[in-house]
């Protein structure tokens, strides 16, 4: 059904194509016949190369047309009207109802009394337990060890086959507040469970796009033992304030901007981007970045009250693939 659906979706670019280069070719000369047709042609490779024919045709209209439009504005100067906003799926994003205002006194009530309170009162230190799913593979644990030394005071433990519900009271009585599983699937890091302790709440998100430190161009030295800063972009709404806080909570509360190290949140359509970036100054002006490593996305599958448990465990959100009101224009964090 799904190649039915692509070959279904590529006819219509393909007419679509033809009916914009047809329409532009009628005003400047035609180069086909007017009742040609991509889709006739019987052979597959001619059909192809013509579509992409007919697709280099439109993107040169569309360069002209763009041209054309910057010297009219050039010639009217001052008097030239506003530029057109291109849509996008962000502009375009649906009202969230839970969207939070940070000057609002119940937001402010409730961060005041969550499970993060403690450490935003300075009360508590964070300390992180790393794990892997039992028997890991090499490029895991390369990960959780590249993990451990961009985040201060991380442990990297191996479980052995020993169950997380185990695991939680043994981190609990060592003082650890946060455990971090890392699960795989052939042999790549696929999942990762979040379980702020003693309390929770546990965060399970799926991860991919993971590159480590060797595999990216042109990367910096490894990270120093500074404490970094920490960037969160676009946790805007109820959910996505409660999830960045949950990361924020990972780092000790005060930066050395001496190590110039800095761990980026970066949330775009419910995909939660992670960079670890140094400052490099290059005079009084001017700076740049250089990225440290590693990199991986994260997209958040389920928000649980509480620790871990899979079986009991009450939830706080779901994602869900087939809701009735899912749009591309709607999203939660």
């Amino acid at each position: 059904m799904e190649s039915k659906k692509g070959g279904n979706r590529k006819e219509q670019e393909m007419e679509q194509a033809e009916i914009e280069v047809t329409e532009n070719k009628s005003e400047s000369g035609a180069c086909f016949p007017p009742t040609f047709s991509v889709s006739e042609i019987k052979n597959k490779q001619r059909r192809h190369a013509m579509f992409l024919k007919l697709k280099e045709e439109k993107r040169k209209q569309k360069l002209e047309l763009k041209k054309k439009k910057k010297k009219e504005r050039k010639a009217l100067g001052d008097q030239a009207p506003p530029k057109e906003v291109p849509k996008t799926i962000e502009n375009q994003r649906i009202y969230d109802e839970t969207t939070v205002n940070p000057e609002d006194e119940e937001v402010a009530f409730d961060e005041g009394t969550d499970e993060f309170s403690a450490y935003f009162n300075r009360l508590t230190n964070p300390k992180v337990l790393i794990t892997t799913s039992d028997r890991p593979r090499g490029r895991t644990v390369r990960f959780c060890e590249q993990l451990a030394t961009m985040i201060p005071h991380a442990h990297v433990y191996y479980r052995r086959g020993l169950a997380l519900k185990r695991v939680i009271p043994q981190c609990i009585s060592r003082g650890f507040t946060y455990l971090m599983v890392i699960n795989e699937d052939r042999k790549v890091p696929n999942g990762l469970v979040l379980c702020h302790l003693p309390d929770g709440p546990t965060a399970h998100f799926k991860v991919s796009s993971v590159r480590l430190r060797k595999e990216m161009k042109r990367r910096g030295k490894d990270p120093t033992e500074h404490v970094p800063e920490v960037i969160l972009n676009n946790f805007t709404t109820r959910l996505g304030h409660s999830i960045g806080r949950m990361f924020a909570a990972l780092f000790p509360h005060d930066p050395q901007f001496v190590g110039r190290q800095v761990a980026t949140f970066h949330n775009q359509r419910d995909f939660i981007f992670f960079r670890f970036h140094r400052y490099i100054f290059k005079n009084e002006k001017k700076v740049g970045i250089q990225e440290l490593g590693p990199r991986f996305t994260l997209k958040l599958r389920s928000l649980q009250k509480g620790t871990f448990d899979s079986k009991f465990g009450e939830y706080e959100w779901v994602h869900k693939r087939h809701e009735m009101d899912s749009s591309r224009r709607k999203f939660h964090l």
